[in-house]
């Protein structure tokens, strides 16, 4: 299905939405985009960040890496915003951005931003989970419940068959209890997972319930991908804790209110974002 232009799902993406438990908008980018971005992502690679470090720093902590010229190996990088004014804006873009909004509510708030390059190579088997951790992997909401995360996958590189380091899901699996035993927890090979087919510009949109991962990658190309994840505001920011205070004065009211300014200065409390401001639905619909 074609990108949305207006600020609600079609009847067929709601329905999409509640039984497999994700959506593919085709063309949200478009072909000069993905080439921008594309190029930007060579870019941040070749300069310094935050990236993880397994082995080195507990789980959900980044280490500061140092850049890296091989523009075909794996590349994890967080924090994305303060690169370009472009990460800034895709924050919010329209006809993705609308969409969320139609998911989620208006009372949420922007998380978490990641690049991931997969390399094509032999020794990398492709994974399954869930997003948020261990509490999260076991709360699930029903078909009519607002979600409580939401991540956004742009493709900058053509996925045209299995294997190519595929965003592999399992649809409908967001309303189910994932694996625990080591025997039964999913792969991307296991019967019942589909490893997505798309187009550099497609993206994906899923909940953080939703069992999902990267197949093998054994196209002879690297896989290139932005990742951009929502919440509710009640929860809390994974790449940050508070208001984003270096990149507010380079934002638009929305992206201000989503990246954590509430409105009323630095003095805020955690209970702010239980409670919103008044304006809080004009800001996020209005979009100026």
């Amino acid at each position: 299905m074609l990108a949305n232009t207006t600020r609600a799902l079609t009847e067929a993406q709601r329905e999409q939405w509640a039984v497999d438990g994700y959506l593919q908008i085709e063309g949200a980018l478009s072909p000069a985009e993905v080439d921008f971005f594309s190029r930007l992502l060579d870019d941040v690679r070749g300069k310094e960040g935050y990236e993880p470090a397994p082995g080195k720093l507990p789980r959900g902590h980044y280490d500061w890496k140092l850049p890296d010229q091989n523009l075909d190996a794996f590349m994890d990088r967080r924090d994305l915003l303060p690169y370009h004014q472009a990460f800034v804006d895709l924050i919010d873009r329209p006809a993705i951005f609308d969409l969320i909004l139609d998911l989620m509510g208006p009372y949420i708030q922007f998380s978490m931003s990641q690049a991931i390059i997969r390399a094509s190579t032999d020794t990398f088997p492709g994974y399954t989970h869930t997003d948020g951790g261990q509490a999260q992997k076991s709360i699930r909401v029903s078909e009519t419940s607002r979600p409580l995360a939401v991540k956004v996958m742009y493709l900058l590189t053509d996925v045209a068959e299995p294997d190519s380091g595929n965003f592999t899901v399992f649809p409908g699996s967001h309303l189910r209890p994932f694996p625990e035993r080591a025997e039964r927890i999913p792969h991307p090979h296991m019967p019942g997972a589909v490893p997505l087919l798309g187009k550099a510009g497609d993206a994906y949109v899923f909940p953080h319930a939703l069992w999902h991962g990267p197949s093998p990658n054994h196209s002879g190309k690297a896989r290139k991908t932005i990742l951009y994840n929502y919440c509710q505001m009640f929860m809390r920011a994974y790449d940050f804790s508070g208001p984003y205070a270096k990149l507010l004065d380079r934002c638009t009211p929305r992206q201000r209110r989503l990246l954590g300014d509430l409105g009323h200065g630095p003095d805020f409390r955690p209970g702010d974002f239980f409670y919103a401001p008044e304006d809080q639905e004009a800001v996020m619909t209005g979009g100026a």
